[in-house]
């Protein structure tokens, strides 16, 4: 059966003008990104398909951040162009959730660090490492991505970190980095190197406020467990 078949209450396209987008569920939205079905399924079939990638229910959505091109393609009538169409989706969301830019951003503590980037980084499946730029009222500058590694670790170190707020002279920094395997915990390596960047940051002028660990839905602010000296 085409959408077109259907009765016209339950297209995506005419239940969403009659009843508003919100009323559509989640295969349906999909349906709508995919835009056509096969001969065999419709759009919202296929949308259904998809979904039950994930074995925890068709309204935990948010594996698709994490699911590859070539994962989705290996569904029948998801091609390439569906595929990467579903992916921009889900970075057109990342970038939704990062404040505008405009408004002054205040950090003061873990939460706010994480509320800022958690949903950017909690889905990467290679370690980033990000540093935050602050001024000396705790008012964010810049954020820096210094270094992409590995799905276990990111090799790094100190002058990765400090080479760019040294330029720009700033008082703080806060350094950010995400575990692929969704533990935030530290690792020695984590809590090691902390050490160092702290004690190097502290002869240039500059104040490591911060290591936070970031991993699914979770995060770990190593300065909050005691770990550095």
């Amino acid at each position: 059966m085409t959408i077109k078949k259907l009765p016209e209450l339950e297209r995506p396209y005419e239940k969403a003008m009659l009843y508003g987008i919100q009323s559509l569920s989640n295969p349906e939205l999909l349906a709508i990104i995919i835009k056509t079905g096969t001969k065999e399924k419709t759009s919202v079939e296929l949308a259904q398909e998809i979904l039950s990638i994930e074995k925890r229910g068709k309204e935990n959505i948010q594996f698709l951040q994490e699911v590859s091109i070539e994962e989705l393609t290996k569904i029948k009538g998801i091609g390439k162009i569906k595929a990467i169409q579903i992916k921009a989706l889900c970075e057109f969301n990342k970038r939704m959730a990062r404040p505008i830019q405009k408004a002054e951003i205040k950090i003061r503590t873990a939460e706010n660090v994480s509320r800022l980037l958690m949903n950017e980084m909690q889905y990467e499946k290679r370690e980033k490492v990000k540093v935050l730029v602050l001024n000396t009222k705790n008012i964010l500058l810049r954020i820096l991505d210094v270094s992409y590694g590995g799905t276990n670790s990111a090799v790094i170190e100190p002058k990765d970190i400090l080479t760019e707020p040294t330029k720009m002279g700033a008082p703080k920094i806060i350094l950010v980095h995400n575990h692929p395997s969704g533990d935030p915990t530290p690792s020695k390596e984590d809590i090691e190197l902390t050490k160092r960047i702290y004690k190097a940051s502290a002869l240039l002028g500059i104040e490591l406020l911060d290591h936070i660990v970031i991993g699914k839905q979770k995060y770990i602010s190593i300065f909050s467990i005691g770990r550095i000296e």
